[in-house]
């Protein structure tokens, strides 16, 4: 791939994880921060590889979707656990089912949980 943007989203939410050594640890908060890589092989529209307004607003409403509230409770999480791998993951395919990208594809999705902690997940390059 040619072309590398990417757009970012903050939230506030509490979580826990249920499966961990020693039993659930406590519920507990986060300020999290998602950065998404997008990338296109060229330039299309505009000169654009991606548009920002879109894949941000896409980005944006799934993070809404978490903003203060208990992520464990959100359906996309039954049965796993809230890490921020799995955090990432969710964002990394919500956003590329959300038709917001237009040619372009998610090359990698990053969750911080606070300002020192973070995991990336990069999706199966398309065959």
């Amino acid at each position: 791939m040619s072309y590398r943007v990417t757009v970012t989203a903050r939230f506030e939410a509490a979580h826990n994880l249920l499966d961990y050594e020693g039993g659930p640890e406590p519920l507990h908060g986060h300020s999290y921060r998602v950065e998404a890589v997008l990338e296109a092989e060229k330039l299309q529209q505009y000169d654009l590889a991606v548009d920002f307004v879109p894949a941000k607003r896409a980005l944006e409403v799934i993070a809404k979707e978490l903003d203060y509230s208990y992520i464990n409770e959100h359906p996309a999480f039954a049965g796993r656990n809230t890490s921020v791998e799995n955090l990432a993951r969710h964002f990394a395919e919500r956003l590329e089912a959300s038709g917001a990208l237009g040619w372009a594809r998610v090359a990698e999705v990053t969750v911080w949980e606070g300002p020192e902690n973070r995991a990336t997940y990069r999706p199966p390059a398309p065959r």
